[in-house]
Formats: C-alpha cells, sequence, structure tokens
C-alpha cells in the first residue's frame, strides 16, 4: 500500500501555497488539481480548480444560484465541473502513475461522489497523495484522516515556511 501525505490547517494559513511550490518542484512527476481563490471587490467571490496539466474551471462561485448546484456558505458549487475537471486529472494522474496532488479535501470538493471514490481508490491504492484537508471536524475528512497509509502535517505560522522543504524530504523517502 502507498502512503500519503495530507496537510491540515485553518483556512488562508498557507496549504495551498505549499501545494503549489511542491507541484512545481515535482514538476511532470506529478499530476492533480490545486484551487484558487477568485477575487474581486468586496473580498472572494469564489474558487476556481487549476489541473498540473493548466486547465482551469471555476467550480464554486457565489453567483452561482441555479437549483441543482448545492450551496457551501454563500457559494454554490458546480459539481459537474469539479467532476469533468478535477476527478479527471486525479484519475489521468492515477493511470499515469504520477504523484497525486489534491488540493483540497473540503466540503465543497464532497459533493461529488466521483471525487470520493477517486481519492478513496488512490489513498488506498498504490498510489501516492500529497493533498490537503480541511480542519474543521467532518465525518468524510475525519474518516480520511485516521486511513492507515495516511500522514498527518499541521500548517500553521510557526511551521508553514518550512514545509515545502519537508514535505519534498517526505517524497524523498518514499518507494
Amino acid at each position: 500500500m502507498a502512503q500519503s501525505l495530507l496537510l491540515v490547517g485553518h483556512p488562508g494559513i498557507g496549504k495551498t501555497t505549499i501545494i503549489k511550490k511542491v507541484a512545481r518542484s515535482l514538476g511532470p512527476r506529478a499530476g492533480g488539481f490545486y484551487t484558487e481563490e477568485i477575487r474581486g471587490p468586496g473580498g472572494r467571490h469564489g474558487f476556481r480548480l487549476v489541473t498540473l496539466d493548466g486547465e482551469q474551471v471555476t467550480f464554486a462561485h457565489k453567483d452561482f444560484r441555479d437549483p441543482r448546484f448545492p450551496r457551501v456558505g454563500r457559494y454554490g458549487v458546480d459539481v459537474a465541473a469539479l467532476d469533468r475537471v478535477g476527478v479527471k486529472a486525479l484519475q489521468r494522474a492515477m493511470q499515469e502513475g504520477k504523484l497525486i496532488i489534491v488540493d483540497e479535501i473540503g466540503t465543497m470538493e464532497l459533493y461529488s461522489t466521483a471525487f470520493q471514490e477517486t481519492l478513496l481508490q488512490a489513498i488506498l491504492g498504490s498510489h501516492h497523495v500529497i493533498g490537503t484537508i480541511m480542519a474543521k471536524p467532518h465525518p468524510e475528512t475525519d474518516a480520511i484522516k485516521l486511513l492507515a497509509p495516511v500522514t498527518i502535517l499541521e500548517v500553521n505560522r510557526m511551521t508553514r515556511d518550512e514545509m515545502p522543504a519537508r514535505v519534498l524530504r517526505w517524497i524523498s523517502r518514499l518507494k
């Protein structure tokens, strides 16, 4: 069974920044996705999913008002966009034997059954996963944190600057 490393920390602490630095260092050896905030006048408007191949899609936005879109706070979540771009990026990385990057495992992403299934296949299969996971208690994320092949590292103000190097050292020890 492969090993996985998940970063946990409060929103805005720098988890995505760490993941982006690690992904940049790994280059073509990694596949998957990270999320970025969409900011505008008045603050955050939504979230964009960006694959390591460069594909982008807005998957959560305050202007998504379609009743088919589940809501997380003030954001409507386009689960189909997550499946079409994010889940496909994870599946492609698995097929190509790459180290899998997933940012983030959170409430919005968990609305996708395909995301949950693909993530568990990766973690419990022969794939190494580096990701971020929400700190707040949630039945699904709490269960993922307890899986045998998962190592959890906490990101906080004291650890965030050293964390990219720490994650890369962890990766270098993988078999």
